[in-house]
């Protein structure tokens, strides 16, 4: 499985259960990164998003523990077994964890890389996920030049499971 995810230079990612900024760059990289893969989410995440719906072009699979959820364009799985039984099925390179923060900070040791825009702001964050830079498990293997967007300056990091 692999991660993707957007922080500030805090390790913030999200404000109010939204995203921390407006970063045209970074939407792309998400989008080509995950389009036509599996985007593993928890419910909070589902609904941030547009209409609440999954997104178009993937196969979205939601872990609540409400039992009576149900959300469209999307599959819902109930425990981690459900969710382990039912990615399973797809090739570990196709599958995405695209957050929220429960989710990264509870599986992000079973990603193999970790794809992360590092944003150089601090973006007055509520909601944060662990420090790879501190985690001895990961190095950085490949990093973009810097790029400025909306007043931000970012790169692309893949971090990967030493």
């Amino acid at each position: 499985m692999n991660l993707i995810v957007a922080v500030d230079k805090n390790w913030g990612i999200g404000r109010d259960n939204g995203l921390l900024a407006h970063v045209p760059g970074d939407m792309k990289y998400f989008k080509e990164h995950t389009l036509g893969k599996v985007a593993v989410m928890g419910r909070k995440t589902l609904e941030s998003m547009p209409g609440g719906k999954g997104l178009p072009g993937r196969t979205n699979i939601v872990l609540t523990g409400n039992t009576e959820y149900e959300a469209e364009n999307c599959t819902v799985v109930h425990s981690e077994d459900e969710l382990f039984e039912l990615i399973a099925q797809y090739a570990p390179n196709d599958v995405w964890l695209i957050g929220g923060a429960s989710m990264y900070n509870r599986y992000f040791t079973l990603c193999d890389k970790l794809y992360v825009t590092r944003m150089d702001a601090d973006l007055n964050a509520d909601a944060f996920i662990f420090n790879l830079d501190e985690d001895p498990n990961y190095e950085v293997t490949c990093e973009s030049e810097p790029q400025t967007e909306n007043g931000i300056t970012y790169r692309f990091l893949v971090y990967e499971r030493r």
